[in-house]
């Protein structure tokens, strides 16, 4: 088989079932603000001191994997420490029973007008009360505007595909690296058929580098109003990685239209309390059906995904907002003192987690 094919059906299917059942969170350490602070050089120490301590949580509640998403920046200004850094996480994922699936692109942006902040390295600024810590914030606040991209900027889209070229061909036969989810949410922001190109050209890159693990990129419109970006994504990913935020119902119809494509299937979002997406429904769901499955958040802590979108308060300004429950925290298991959010949120997820378990198990 040529190494630029996308995976057959059977491939991707033989391929999950040598998998464990993932299940996980989408990551970030309690004291970062956003994913420069994350990954960069600044109070490194002390945020891999946080990880390891949530690492710990995760393994104990059940979780066995991790979705990360990358910054360029970072990989530009601090190329060298930068890759230690990155195999450091990695290997300290491995040590506390973590997979980790990688995320290069993103379309979940803001547009560049007078609110927008450039990305940059150093003392990150953030603001409290708000969703991912920007009053300004992709999710919602511009609702008609274009969301901007890096990847537009021929030179630097250049270095961009160096970056995702480099990684991937060094983890390329790394079991600790389970999935290369190559771009979130395309499409996502108004950018509509601008981001076609890049997700053709990420696939290109990352395939030519040749992986054992499968390449995808996430759908977010399902079952209908995919976008041109959602749609090629859909043709060239090996496995089917998709976000559902919304109530039970809603998942049951999703995953009826998904497994029409036979393939692997991967929720790497999913969690939104206020939207009726619980544990309680929604981690049964995917451990019967066999659907790998990603929350967004884990420890509440700075980036503040326990608060409301945006949109969502726009919603309820508007008087559309009678069935959201603004009781619930919208994202996030555990608090800051590495309790529970809700103890019976924990218990469900380590009961099915552990029945997942020994299934596989018993398969091999």
């Amino acid at each position: 088989m040529s190494k630029m094919e996308k995976w057959s059906c059977a491939r991707a299917n033989e391929w999950y079932a040598a998998m464990p059942w993932m299940r996980g969170c989408n990551y970030m350490p309690a004291d970062c603000a956003n994913r420069i602070a994350m990954w960069q050089a600044l109070d490194a120490e002390k945020h891999f001191e946080t990880i390891e301590r949530e690492f710990v949580v995760m393994q104990k509640i059940g979780y066995n994997s991790i979705r990360i998403h990358l910054e360029l920046p970072v990989w530009r200004e601090e190329r060298d420490s930068f890759l230690v850094r990155f195999e450091r996480f990695i290997a300290l994922a491995a040590k506390y029973g973590q997979l980790v699936m990688v995320c290069f692109g993103n379309d979940c942006t803001v547009p560049k007008n007078e609110h927008y902040r450039a990305p940059h390295l150093g003392e990150q600024v953030f603001d409290w009360g708000y969703h991912g810590g920007r009053k300004y914030s992709q999710h919602g606040t511009f609702p008609d505007a274009v969301g901007h991209s890096l990847l537009d900027e021929p030179e630097t889209a250049e270095i961009f595909f160096d970056m995702v070229r480099e990684i991937i061909t060094k983890y390329r036969n790394d079991p600790r690296i389970c999935v290369w989810d190559l771009f979130n949410e395309p499409g996502n922001n108004n950018r509509g058929t601008i981001s076609v190109p890049h997700v053709k050209r990420i696939f290109e890159v990352a395939r030519a580098c040749d992986p054992i693990q499968p390449l995808t990129t996430c759908i977010w419109h399902v079952p209908s109003d995919i976008t041109p970006a959602e749609q090629t994504a859909l043709e060239l990913s090996d496995v089917i990685s998709y976000h559902n935020y919304a109530d039970y119902d809603c998942n049951i119809r999703v995953l009826h239209e998904l497994k029409k494509h036979n393939r692997p299937l991967l929720n790497t979002e999913w969690l939104h309390r206020i939207q009726h997406n619980t544990v309680q429904e929604c981690f049964p769901l995917f451990f019967l059906e066999k659907v790998s499955c990603w929350n967004w958040g884990f420890v509440a802590g700075l980036y503040q995904t326990y608060e409301p979108w945006e949109g969502i308060w726009k919603s309820w300004e508007k008087g559309e907002a009678d069935d959201l429950d603004f009781t619930k925290w919208q994202h996030d298991l555990i608090r800051p003192n590495l309790r529970p959010y809700d103890p019976k949120e924990i218990a469900i997820i380590r009961s099915y987690a552990d029945l997942a378990d020994q299934d596989f198990a018993a398969r091999r």
